[in-house]
C-alpha cells in the first residue's frame, strides 16, 4: 500500500529536527566537550577588584563572603560590597568584617535609583568605585569553589582578552528539583561556552563573570539597557562580546557554587526573570538559539507521531542517532563541569526539556519584574 504524502512529510520533518540537533551538537557543543585550553608559558597577576551587590543578604554574606575574602592571591586586590538599600542586619555585619579585612570596601546605598531597574545601578556604582582594571563579579549567594578562584580567573586574560566567562554551578542536594536545576544550568553552559568557542559569544552569568573596567565605560555601561530590570550580565555581554575579546575558563578551581532554589515556585520565578531578557539579544543569537530550541521542542512530539503514523523503524533509528551523539557530548561536558552524576539521566532530562519549553517560552514575551533580588 502506497504511503500517504502527509505521512512522508511528517517523517521528513522529524528527520529535519534530528539533523538540526545533531548539527548543533557536532558544530557547536562538541567545542566544549573537547575543549583544551592553551598552555600558558607563565602565570600572571593583575590587580583585581571583586564586586558583589547585595540587598537583604545578611545570611548569605555570613556564609559566603569569607570564601571571597580568604582567597590565596598575593597581588593587589580589593573586595567591593555594594549594600543596596538593605533592611536587614547587613550593614552591621559588613562593618564588623571591615575591621578585620582592610581590603574590603563597603558602599552603602540609601536611595533607589529612579528609571534604572534592577541591579544595574548598584553594580555601576561598584564598578565606578573599583580601583583596578580587572573586574571580577559574583553574587552574595555564591561562594568560590576554591581559594584559587581569583588567581585563576584573572590569569585567563591576555593582551586581546576583555571578557572571561566562568561557570556558576549549584550545590548538589538530594531531590528531583535539584537535579533539574543543575541539568538546566549544565545545558545553558554548554550553549554559551560553546558559542563563545565558536566565535559567537552571547552571554555570561553574573554568578561568575569578569571583564575590564575600560570595556564597561567604553560602551557607556548599562545605558542602553537601563530600562530593563535584568540583563546586567547576559545583555551587557551580548552587547560588548565578540570573537576576539572573549575567553572561557572551566577549571574546577574557578567555579562558583550557589544555593539552588528549594521550591518549584521559587525556581519558576527565577527562570521567568532570566528568560525575559532573551528577546533583547542580537538577531543572529536569537536566530541560532531559537533554531536549536525549536528543533529540541518539536523532536519528541514528532517522534511520537512518526512512530504511530509512519515508519517506526526509521523513527527509532533517528532517535538512536540523536541520543548517541548527545550522549557522547553530554558525557564529556558533564565531566568537565563536574556534573558527572547527571549523565546517567541525560536522556530523561532531554525529554523533560519539551515540558520546560512549554512552561518558560511565555517568559520571552512577559514584561520583566522591576526588582532584582
Amino acid at each position: 500500500m502506497t504511503q500517504l504524502p502527509w505521512r512522508e512529510a511528517l517523517l521528513a520533518l522529524f528527520a529535519l529536527t534530528t539533523v538540526v540537533q545533531v548539527v548543533y551538537y557536532l558544530y557547536f557543543f562538541r567545542r566544549l566537550a573537547w575543549y583544551r585550553p592553551l598552555e600558558k608559558q607563565h602565570s600572571q597577576q593583575h590587580p583585581v577588584s571583586v564586586i558583589i551587590c547585595a540587598r537583604d543578604e545578611a545570611a548569605n554574606l555570613t556564609k559566603n563572603l569569607p570564601g571571597v575574602l580568604f582567597q590565596q592571591y598575593p597581588s593587589t586586590n580589593e573586595v567591593i560590597l555594594v549594600n543596596d538599600n538593605s533592611n536587614d542586619e547587613s550593614r552591621y555585619l559588613l562593618a564588623e568584617l571591615q575591621k578585620t579585612f582592610k581590603k574590603m570596601n563597603v558602599i552603602e546605598l540609601h536611595q533607589e535609583a529612579k528609571l534604572i531597574a534592577g541591579k544595574k545601578y548598584p553594580l555601576s556604582i561598584g564598578i565606578k568605585e573599583a580601583k583596578h582594571e580587572i573586574l571580577l563579579l559574583t553574587d552574595a549567594d555564591c561562594v568560590p569553589a576554591s581559594e584559587h578562584w581569583m588567581q585563576k580567573m584573572q590569569d585567563a586574560y591576555d593582551e586581546s582578552t576583555e571578557i572571561v566567562l566562568g561557570y556558576g554551578a549549584y550545590h548538589k542536594k538530594p531531590g528531583l528539583l535539584n537535579k533539574l536545576i543543575r541539568f538546566e544550568t549544565l545545558h545553558a553552559a554548554m550553549q554559551y561556552f560553546s558559542f563563545a568557542l565558536a566565535g559567537k559569544p552571547y552571554m555570561g552569568v553574573g554568578r561568575n563573570l569578569s571583564y575590564k573596567k575600560q570595556l564597561f565605560f567604553k560602551n557607556k555601561g548599562f545605558s542602553s539597557i537601563n530600562h530593563i530590570p535584568g540583563g546586567d550580565d547576559d545583555l551587557f555581554i551580548n552587547k560588548v562580546a565578540n570573537s576576539s575579546n572573549t575567553r572561557i575558563i572551566i577549571e574546577p578551581d574557578t567555579f562558583t557554587l550557589s544555593e539552588p532554589k528549594k521550591t518549584w515556585k521559587e525556581w519558576f520565578a527565577q527562570k521567568t526573570r532570566h528568560y525575559s531578557t532573551a528577546r533583547y539579544y542580537k538577531p543572529t543569537h536569537r536566530f541560532l538559539l531559537g533554531g536549536y530550541a525549536a528543533a529540541h521542542f518539536l523532536f519528541y512530539p514528532l517522534l511520537a507521531v512518526a512512530i504511530i503514523f509512519s515508519d517506526w523503524r526509521i523513527a527509532l533509528g533517528l532517535l538512536g542517532i540523536k541520543l548517541i551523539t548527545q550522549g557522547i557530548v553530554y558525557y564529556k561536558c558533564a565531566k568537565k563541569l563536574q556534573e558527572n552524576d547527571l549523565f546517567a539521566w541525560f536522556w530523561l532530562f532531554d525529554l523533560w526539556m519539551f515540558f520546560y519549553y512549554c512552561i518558560f517560552a511565555p517568559a520571552l514575551w512577559k514584561k520583566p519584574r522591576q526588582n532584582w533580588n
